[in-house]
């Protein structure tokens, strides 16, 4: 009870705050880039020549573990989410870099994101899917730090990809038009709370891009 009392806490303070970062009328972008880089590969993460994406595309950014271990270049930004989305995407561990584009199917359905300010290195989140249907569906919760591009050591700007949280949505049969998440994320070491944001991904039980959300901060 005291656990499930603080988690709550966690959650409902973040949310209270002053600025509140939502999805509403943000447009959802039309194609999803990723951009996997390995830890050992620092030449990568430098890289000017890497792509960015046209307009209507959002770019993330996973830091896969390197062979390296600790003693990589980028092993501190380093997640093994990373690996969990490789093998959902059924792609190999880079060497070096690798980009995988996925485009947006049908007409983008509305999955509400929110987050408050961070409170004690905790972020209070929620995701909301309000016709859900009987699908199986597969979503991504993503806590991402968005660095300006010349910060961090890289020329380009970025969107490190820094906690993930997937919900148990793949049930057929639900009973219900609505599925909802509300939890607090952690702020990883190092990140600028500041500088976060959410994205959300759905995905049907074919792997189609439905939805791709995120949230901006409005005073």
């Amino acid at each position: 009870m005291l656990r499930l009392l603080l988690t709550s806490l966690l959650v409902a303070l973040p949310l209270a705050g002053h600025a509140l970062c939502t999805s509403d009328d943000v447009p959802q972008p039309e194609l999803l880039m990723e951009r996997f880089t390995s830890a050992d590969c620092l030449a990568c993460w430098r890289d000017r020549n890497t792509p960015q994406g046209a307009a209507g595309t959002l770019a993330l950014d996973w830091i896969v573990p390197g062979l390296k271990a600790e003693g990589a270049a980028l092993a501190s930004d380093a997640s093994d989410d990373a690996m969990d989305r490789l093998d959902y995407l059924r792609r190999p561990t880079p060497k070096g870099a690798e980009v995988v584009s996925t485009r947006r199917e049908g007409d983008p359905l509305r999955l509400r994101l929110a987050h408050g300010q961070a409170f004690n290195d905790y972020i209070g989140t929620s995701m909301q899917l309000r016709q859900a249907g009987d699908e199986v569906w597969h979503a991504w919760l993503l806590l991402v730090e968005k660095v300006p591009p010349g910060q961090d050591g890289s020329p380009i700007a970025r969107n490190i990809v820094r906690k993930v949280f997937r919900p148990d949505w793949a049930r057929v049969g639900r009973g219900t038009g609505e599925l909802a998440e509300t939890r607090s994320m952690q702020v990883p070491p190092g990140a600028r709370p500041e500088r976060l944001r959410l994205v959300g991904v759905l995905q049907d039980g074919r792997g189609r891009i439905r939805a791709i959300s995120q949230t901006e901060c409005r005073d």
